[in-house]
């Protein structure tokens, strides 16, 4: 379904304000789950919760929903509608049958799987139980989120945007009520009130795919019971899936490992590293995944009128943009991650001693911010080019090495050293995207690049240590310690240091800065 300029502009407007929401709303939950329960809860929480996440990267949000989004708008266009419908009920009908089967298995094998997970939890007592029954209630998460992904793309087929983008904030909203209506009531009846978090992320599921059936039926869908491998859509699906499941396998074992290595050191140290996590994704999700968006539909234009010139400037200027943007970001979560994770999380049973191991694990994941932007940058290009199999295998050498750096950094820093490999292997993932690249396109002038990174850094380390002095300097004269009077300091260290950073890029003629305020200035509104 085409759409005007004006259209795709409303449509972009709506689906970051959605997603934005989305965005919030995680943080609050995240919130809520810091302060609520302990370390050692928390942590049994997240590693019950990632095990059904691992399938969900594949049959929901991964190699499923890029393989079925085309097939399904390709049938929508060049075939009759039923035909679509029908393809879209086999796949439904596949997934059921399969993530069935699959959260049957999980639920039944779930101690199995949690002990090679987390065999390190039986040193804590009750700790491995209870990631064993979060697991069991959290499997059942798999296939209602992996249906809702499908509804999404179905509903994006349509042209219709909002309401899926804004499915994931009703699974936030459907997560955290009813882990508040049952914080009190599960300790009256001898069980551990984290097992609310564990049930709100069922109904959350739920709830984001509930959101979305009416608006589908609207359309016109009509539910068939068929299910045929044989049918050609489908075939062509589950051949499409076949090269995004080799990069989503080598993954989902460095997800594995990263979780094994991660359990095995003090305790909090999961949460530790989920929160810092989430964090650094914020800006990601905000501005990285604006620039990539806005510059994909450019680069397959280019790429299909075999314009390479204008397709080399346009990935160019992209990768400059995300400089401009992700480098002061990175380095304002560098100097200032300690009263930023203290203003989040540190209240209830989120000490200050939690606020600064999160805060050497963000201080580690924030060197690797801006290649995780660029490279949103890079791997559509390859996509658009034809040549898919270059990023999955880069994805899968990158994989490789940040596996062997985690096991070499794990023992001198601890749980930093994941967080440091898993940076390392961000920037090793772009260079290798960006040498590649131009083997098809030909050169994007590296050299300029290389200054332009250079200058953006200077002023963004300019930037970072004002914002840590003066905030330093606030607190030496007024040493409260209420949270307004936290937030009132840490927003004014971040303004003064806004105002150096635009003073520094002046001064350093970095001309992507006003491209960089409009971006800022458009998400904001």
């Amino acid at each position: 379904m085409s759409q005007s300029t004006p259209q795709l502009a409303k449509s972009a407007s709506l689906i970051s304000l959605a997603t934005l929401l989305s965005r919030v709303l995680g943080l609050v939950r995240e919130q809520l789950i810091a302060h609520l329960f302990s370390r050692t809860a928390t942590d049994a929480f997240y590693v019950a919760f990632r095990i059904p996440n691992l399938l969900r990267d594949l049959f929901a949000e991964g190699a499923m929903s890029s393989a079925f989004v085309p097939t399904f708008t390709d049938y929508l266009t060049k075939k009759n509608r039923q035909e679509a419908w029908t393809l879209a009920s086999s796949v439904m009908n596949l997934l059921l049958l399969v993530l069935s089967l699959v959260t049957l298995l999980g639920i039944l094998c779930s101690g199995g799987i949690v002990n090679i997970f987390a065999g390190h939890f039986h040193s804590v007592p009750g700790k491995f139980e209870l990631t064993v029954l979060m697991s069991q209630i959290m499997f059942p998460f798999l296939p209602l989120v992996a249906l809702a992904a499908i509804v999404m793309g179905i509903l994006n087929s349509h042209g219709r945007f909002f309401i899926p983008a804004l499915a994931p904030a009703m699974f936030n909203i459907g997560s955290l009520l009813v882990a508040i209506l049952l914080y009190f009531w599960l300790p009256k009846n001898n069980l551990d009130p984290i097992l609310g978090m564990a049930i709100g992320t069922l109904i959350g599921g739920l709830f984001q795919l509930l959101i979305q059936v009416p608006l589908l039926f609207k359309e016109g869908f009509r539910y068939s019971s068929r299910l045929s491998f044989k049918h050609p859509g489908v075939r062509r699906i589950l051949l499409l899936m076949g090269p995004g499941t080799l990069g989503l396998a080598a993954n989902q074992i460095n997800i594995f490992i990263n979780t094994w290595l991660a359990t095995g050191q003090e305790e909090g140290a999961v949460s530790w590293l989920n929160y810092a996590f989430r964090l650094m994704q914020f800006p990601i999700g905000i501005f990285g995944v604006a620039i990539a968006t806005a510059a994909l539909p450019t680069i397959s234009a280019h790429i299909s009128r075999n314009e390479t010139a204008e397709l080399r400037n346009t990935i160019s200027s992209s990768l400059k943009m995300v400089f401009m943007v992700n480098v002061p970001a990175s380095l304002g979560l560098v100097f200032l991650s300690t009263p930023i994770i203290a203003l989040i999380y540190q209240h209830g049973r989120f000490k200050a001693s939690d606020t600064n191991s999160t805060a050497n694990a963000l201080i580690s994941y924030s060197i690797g911010l801006f290649a995780y932007s660029a490279v949103k940058v890079l791997v559509p290009a390859f996509y658009a080019l034809g040549r898919s199999r270059v990023p999955v295998t880069i994805s899968a050498v990158a994989v490789g090495l940040n596996i062997v750096l985690n096991l070499i950094l794990i023992k001198p820093m601890g749980y930093r050293g994941l967080a440091l490999g898993t940076s390392a292997t961000a920037i090793l993932n772009f260079l290798l995207l960006f040498y590649w690249l131009q083997k098809y396109i030909g050169s994007l002038r590296p050299n300029l690049l290389i200054v332009n990174f250079l200058k953006v850094l200077a002023a963004s380390l300019i930037m970072g240590i004002s914002c840590f002095y003066f905030h330093q300097w606030f607190y030496l004269f007024s040493p409260h310690d209420a949270a307004t009077w936290r937030a009132l300091v840490l927003f004014c260290s971040i303004g003064v240091g806004l105002m150096v950073l635009f003073l520094s890029c002046k001064i350093l003629g970095i001309r992507e800065l006003d491209s960089a305020l409009n971006l800022v200035k458009k998400r904001l509104r």
